[in-house]
């Protein structure tokens, strides 16, 4: 598929906000309504880390049918620190490396992280959207930014996360009495339409299950890959 090369990875904190600052204007997210008949793959990407090694997971899927098309994994050294708000610059070198790898383009993309719900509105869905030029989503465990109120207990419901008077996600119910997920516009699409995919996803689980499988293979990728070291 094809990756856009936008800037270099190797920056300083400072350098790296600026760049958040300046890539955020470029971020697309009022679209029309996605036609659901024309997604036929969607794809899950998680990320792990053990020491100083990263490893990338990217799981595709037939959709609706959700049967695995493609999964493709990655391993390298981590080349940035763990800084809250800049988590794209530590995951994204192995997230698009991974990336390369991959033979079936998909028609929009999840990610275990945050999208526009970010203090610069740049988290990683969007970070890495705009690289790839899809439809991304934010799809977190956890909050990073804005305020909201916890939705209703049942499968479906939801919150708006806002910034003061901007809506920048929602709080999702993804399972009947479970705790919520976080979702937010990556790159290319309208808010409705990232709750209404990621919802489609949750089959058994909260996680959507692209995402569920992208995290359990990086993770027990990472761990057999420290063993031989």
């Amino acid at each position: 598929m094809k990756i856009k090369d936008l800037h270099r990875w190797r920056l300083t904190p400072k350098a790296a906000v600026d760049l958040q600052k300046k890539f955020a204007a470029k971020i697309q997210t009022n679209f029309k309504k996605l036609n659901a008949e024309k997604i036929k793959k969607v794809a899950g990407v998680d990320v792990s880390f053990r020491g100083k090694m990263s490893c990338a997971a990217i799981c595709v899927y037939s959709y609706p049918d959700m049967a695995i098309i493609e999964e493709v994994i990655l391993v390298m050294k981590t080349v940035f620190p763990y800084i809250p708000g800049l988590l794209s610059f530590r995951e994204g070198p192995v997230v698009i490396k991974c990336f390369k790898k991959l033979k079936n383009a998909p028609d929009v993309i999840l990610f275990d992280a945050q999208g526009i719900a970010h203090p610069r509105r740049l988290g990683l869905a969007s970070h890495i959207g705009l690289w790839l030029d899809r439809p991304s989503v934010g799809c977190a465990k956890t909050p990073l930014f804005g305020t909201f109120e916890m939705p209703g207990p049942c499968k479906g419901s939801y919150s708006f996360i806002k910034d003061k008077d901007e809506i920048i996600g929602a709080v999702l119910r993804t399972k009947d009495n479970t705790k919520p997920n976080f979702v937010s516009q990556g790159y290319k699409i309208r808010l409705e339409d990232a709750i209404t995919i990621t919802l489609s996803l949750c089959t058994k689980f909260k996680i959507p299950e692209p995402l569920r499988r992208a995290h359990s293979l990086s993770k027990a990728t990472l761990a057999d890959e420290m063993k031989n070291l």
